[in-house]
This record gives structure tokens, sequence and C-alpha cells, in this order.
């Protein structure tokens, strides 16, 4: 039982050491920067979008293997993983709103990191409201499975590219002068003991609420079998 289920005590572990060394790490103050103790979001906002990136990825996966290979598995593993990465995007949205109005003085400013995230998150939640709209399961998971990797690949836009090319408050934007959280000249040591376990421990927590749904549909699956 505990080597199946090492991954989620390591999880359990990695969070309540990153609830606790959150908020008794020392945090850096660069000169001329406000950062006070508003960094410390950086242990759960920016793991937010780690894990989400790696729940749309594993979608991504699940859907092309279901236009390979269509049946009920794929695409449950396809919609459970997108619905869970949804979450952490709404989860980073909020969080990056509460840093941002620490730092910026407003939670939302209109910056183009902020709008891009925000498009992004919506193209998948259009992905639940299209598959809501279809009746026939077949037709659902494939139309499913093609919108999500289109949904995918607009994350490169919305996300890394578009924002990069405009002026930006945000950390990585053109001409940045945001919260210098994740520059590596101002980051410590001690940070990044903190940041790297919160990424792994908030992904891991993330995989297993997932795979709790997973085994809802297809016991769900099972119950309307027997019942029919």
């Amino acid at each position: 039982m505990i080597r199946k289920s090492w991954w989620k005590i390591l999880a359990f572990v990695l969070l309540m050491y990153t609830s606790l060394m959150g908020f008794l790490v020392d945090v850096p103050s660069p000169p001329g920067v406000p950062l006070q103790q508003s960094i410390r979001n950086l242990f759960f906002h920016v793991p937010m979008w780690f894990g989400m990136m790696v729940l749309f990825t594993v979608s991504l996966v699940y859907a092309i293997k279901y236009l390979r290979e269509p049946n009920s598995l794929n695409d449950y593993y396809s919609l459970e993983y997108a619905r869970t990465g949804a979450v952490f995007g709404i989860l980073g949205l909020t969080t990056g709103s509460v840093w941002a109005n620490a730092q910026w003085g407003s939670p939302w400013s209109g910056d183009p990191k902020q709008t891009g995230a925000a498009i992004a998150v919506l193209i998948y939640l259009a992905y639940f409201v299209l598959r809501g709209s279809l009746n026939d399961d077949e037709k659902k998971a494939r139309i499913g499975a093609v919108y999500n990797i289109f949904a995918f690949f607009m994350l490169f836009p919305t996300l890394w590219i578009l924002p990069r090319l405009t002026e930006s408050l945000h950390p990585g934007g053109l001409g940045s002068e945001g919260n210098p959280g994740l520059n590596p000249k101002d980051s410590t040591p001690e940070l990044k003991l903190v940041f790297w376990p919160a990424v792994i421990g908030w992904t891991l927590l993330a995989v297993w609420i997932t795979t709790l749904r997973i085994r809802v549909q297809i016991l769900n699956e099972k119950n309307n079998s027997y019942n029919g």
C-alpha cells in the first residue's frame, strides 16, 4: 500500500513543508524594490502555473491518444486533467491578483501577462462549455479532443509570446519592472529550497485530485452499464 501511495505521501510532506517554511524562510529585500513580505506568494502563485502546464500537457497527450485509439478511458483522462488544470489556472490568476495588489496597487491592472493568462483560462473554460453542449458521448469526446489540442497550442501565444513583446510590469515582459521574485539575481538559495518543493508538491496534489476524479468517472460508467 505504501509503495503504491509513496507519491501521495510525498505530496503531503512537501506541502506541509511549503506551508510552514513559506512563512518562516528569510526573504530578500532588493534595494529600491518594496517586496516586503509579498514575495512569499512565490511559493503559492507560481507553482499554480507550473502545475497547470503539467496538467494541460498530460491532457493534450490523452486527447491525441483518444483520436488515435478512441475509448472512454482516454477521454476521461484528457477531460479530468484539463479540468484540474483549469482550476489551477484560476488559482494562479487569483493568487497573482493578490500579489499584484500588494506590488502594483491594484489586483487587476490590465497588464499583458494578466490579460493573456485570463484569455488562456477562458479558452479552456470554453472547452467544458463545448462538451456540455453536446449530447452524443462519442461526438463529445472526439470534438473535445480536437478542441483540447487547439486550446493547448493557444497557451503559447497567450502566455509566452505576445506578453513578452509588450511593456509589462510582470517579470519577463519587455521593459518589465515588476516583482523580481523569479529574477536569479534577486533570488536566494533559501527561497529556492522552498520554491522547488512547492512546485513539486502542488503538482503532485493536482495529479492526486485528478486521479480521484478519473476513478469517479470510471465508477459512474460501471454503474450506468450495470443499471442499463
